[in-house]
């Protein structure tokens, strides 16, 4: 929850590459460094720079670059989908071919990096390095990509070594959680080849990680260690209780018949009985904005409040159809996995199985089953194996 209002006063711009600019590109390809063996990593997916593009679509005649502002207070311009690693020479040449930039100053040029980092598999889900206690490690040196996993990785590592010097216990987000949960589960489940970005395609809950429930899931959380104030989870409980008041009124209001003069006027769909105002809002047809019309209830709510309900009861088959999927879910991941469980003398796990739990030796039975190279049948000998164990007990 935050009441600070995002600025989005200043324009951005649209442009083109062409056949001159990737001309130049083509001849000066030998002293690209990806294309030269001066460096041999490999480049981030979703960010090619202007060289991949051009020799990867070569049927392509044009290709989008973005002009965005610095800042406010700045004439500086970033160019968006120009990424390169060529020869600063290269760089004036084909910037200028660009419609629009004919006359550009460049203030910093394009450049590649090469950069090691660690087997992400070595980290505990805290962050924490498996074999060397009081050390975490957060960024681009855990094989991801890009500002927003660094700062996500970051604020973990801040937690749980804080944790771990208050011997707290440790702080861990569950992939049905946060996205962050599914970026750190991802890192040290399942490990990675290249740099590493988090993609909402990448977790099983989407319907449920949406960004106007994010108070909801993680400020209770946050206020629990410390990191919400007391003023700022104030705010977020008396936004639940207008939320309670909204769906109460909702479910009592009644709306009969009449209310089809206004359906008419609108070009709405027509009720054939009356119906609570729950029911109409899940119509596709109706919003929170006709409901304030036909109710004055509703006008004494903000409207951002109103349109994150009329989410929720839109697709409120789809959302508890979800959390019963993350309740049951949640029942292997409350089943916790000793770190010195010894998967090379379970004889009833195929051998790759037995390689990898022991390699990442995962905390819960649900990491266990998001290995690369665990199936289902390794997980129900685990879980029989498991059984066993503590039966002897």
């Amino acid at each position: 929850m935050s009441d600070f209002e995002v600025n989005n006063s200043q324009p951005c711009y649209l442009t083109y590459t062409n056949s001159a600019t990737h001309k130049i590109i083509l001849d000066n390809l030998h002293r690209a460094p990806m294309y030269n063996g001066s460096i041999s990593g490999i480049g981030i997916r979703y960010c090619p720079s202007i060289e991949d593009k051009i020799t990867r679509f070569r049927d392509k005649e044009r290709h989008q670059i973005f002009i965005e502002p610095e800042g406010l207070d700045t004439e500086e311009m970033y160019v968006q989908g120009l990424s390169t690693s060529l020869p600063y020479d290269v760089q004036e040449q084909m910037i200028r071919t660009i419609p629009g930039l004919e006359n550009v100053q460049i203030m910093r040029y394009g450049y590649a990096i090469e950069y090691d980092c660690i087997d992400p598999l070595a980290l505990l889900p805290t962050l924490e390095v498996k074999h060397i206690k009081g050390l975490f490690m957060a960024g681009q040196v855990n094989g991801t990509s890009g500002y927003e996993e660094a700062a996500a990785q970051g604020l973990i590592v801040a937690i749980n070594a804080a944790h771990y010097i208050d011997k707290k216990p440790p702080f861990i987000l569950k992939r049905s959680q946060a996205y962050i949960g599914v970026l750190i589960d991802d890192l040290v489940t399942k490990g990675t080849n290249e740099p590493y970005r988090m993609m909402t395609g990448r977790a099983e809950h989407r319907l449920y990680l949406r960004q106007d429930n994010a108070d909801e899931r993680l400020t209770p959380l946050g206020y629990k260690i410390g990191l919400v104030s007391p003023e700022r989870y104030a705010r977020f409980l008396h936004k639940q209780e207008q939320k309670a008041q909204i769906k109460a009124r909702l479910n009592t209001i009644y709306l009969p018949t009449v209310i089809n003069a206004y359906a008419k006027e609108k070009e709405k769909s027509l009720i054939q009985t009356g119906c609570t105002g729950f029911t109409l809002l899940k119509r596709s047809d109706y919003t929170f904005a006709d409901l304030r019309n036909l109710d004055d209830f509703f006008a004494n709510y903000d409207i951002s409040l109103l349109a994150e309900i009329e989410v929720e009861v839109k697709y409120e088959g789809y959302i508890k159809k979800q959390q019963k999927e993350i309740a049951e879910l949640q029942k292997m991941e409350d089943k916790k996995l000793s770190p010195s469980l010894d998967y090379k003398n379970i004889d009833s796990l195929r051998i790759e199985a037995r390689q990898k739990l022991d390699k990442i030796k995962p905390l819960t039975l649900a990491q266990a089953s998001r290995i690369s190279g665990v199936n289902p049948c390794d997980i129900t000998a685990l879980i029989i194996y498991l059984h066993k164990q503590s039966q002897k007990e």
